[in-house]
């Protein structure tokens, strides 16, 4: 069968095929009446405007593509809810891809956007070289998503990840441990600026800094959650750079015969949906991720739109959710 063309639902319709144009093109020169009648042609006959012929008349596609640094981790499919929300309501169409933890595979999702003719491309936690990004975004309009850069060609909406460092680490001191290590994200975006925060908190109650280099995956969490445990003398708590590895942490002292928090206090990162889980009950500091989408959406389409041509590096103040994994000692 072939498909419906705009010809079918202008005679469906009874109207001129230029006003079914207007329609689809979402233009207000129509009358309610004559819109209802063009969009339930529409649906009787399952048309679709055709996005390629848009993006000739319009010099756009009205799509953007949004990269996925990894699939694995709940805090970017929360971050792509928050996108797809805000692109919907401005008439937008989001493509998604994922960098699966490498920064080559990213490149490459982000080139197959650009042929692919997209508007503007969102990276969430890139792990792409800031050179790269650079070149990439005078290809085409580039906003990021949870990594730090200062750059005057690349837009960024991330969280203060050197407060939220901080206010993790204050949180445990506030509960009277003392001995606190921090199991760290390793290379990934906004690793280094929680380390920092907690190791500055560490040093500003006179106690001793402890990092553990890891990753941002539960497979690295249960590594070091297992050197930890292990030791004759374990740590009092432990702040872990995001939640996914801390589930990881927190399946290691359960091995270990170690009961959180009665024998020590866990604290993860990001507020994702896995901390919240009943028998998980993770302290976590929060970043509001669907707000960092739709601010991400935001700056992306000003930047489309021609309106501005500078950076602009938007910062989100964290909070602190505090459930069952931390006590006092």
């Amino acid at each position: 069968m072939t498909k419906p063309t705009m010809e079918d639902v202008a005679r469906t319709a009874g109207l001129s095929r230029a006003l079914v144009s207007l329609v689809m093109r979402g233009s207000d020169k129509v009358s309610d009446s004559s819109r209802e009648r063009v969009l339930a042609a529409a649906a009787e006959l399952g048309y679709r405007p055709n996005l390629a012929a848009r993006h000739l008349a319009s010099k756009r596609s009205l799509t953007i593509g949004l990269v996925l640094n990894d699939l694995h981790n709940p805090f970017f499919p929360e971050v792509a809810d928050g996108v797809h929300a805000a692109a919907t309501e401005a008439g937008y169409h989001v493509l998604m891809n994922s960098g699966f933890l490498r920064g080559a595979l990213e490149r490459e999702a982000v080139e197959s956007f650009i042929d692919l003719g997209v508007d503007g491309v969102l990276l969430a936690g890139a792990r792409i070289g800031s050179s790269d990004l650079e070149h990439l975004a005078s290809r085409v309009p580039i906003t990021v998503i949870g990594r730090h850069l200062r750059s005057t060609a690349v837009d960024t909406v991330n969280n203060d990840d050197l407060a939220g460092g901080r206010l993790a680490t204050e949180h445990l001191i506030g509960l009277g441990h003392r001995r606190i290590v921090h199991i760290d994200g390793g290379q990934g975006a906004g690793s280094s600026q929680r380390r920092s925060g907690y190791s500055a908190a560490m040093r500003d109650h006179e106690l001793e800094p402890e990092v553990i280099s890891a990753q941002f995956t539960e497979e690295a969490g249960l590594r070091a959650g297992r050197r930890l445990a292990g030791r004759p003398r374990p740590p009092e708590a432990i702040f872990v750079a995001n939640d996914l590895a801390a589930v990881g942490v927190l399946g290691a002292l359960a091995d270990h015969g170690l009961r959180v928090p009665d024998d020590l206090s866990v604290v993860g990162y990001d507020n994702t949906s896995l901390a919240g889980i009943h028998h998980i009950s993770l302290t976590s500091v929060d970043q509001d991720r669907q707000t960092m989408g739709r601010l991400a959406v935001e700056v992306l389409l000003e930047r489309i739109g021609g309106g501005r041509r500078g950076a602009v590096h938007h910062v989100i103040a964290p909070s602190l959710v505090r459930r069952s994994t931390s006590a006092p000692r």
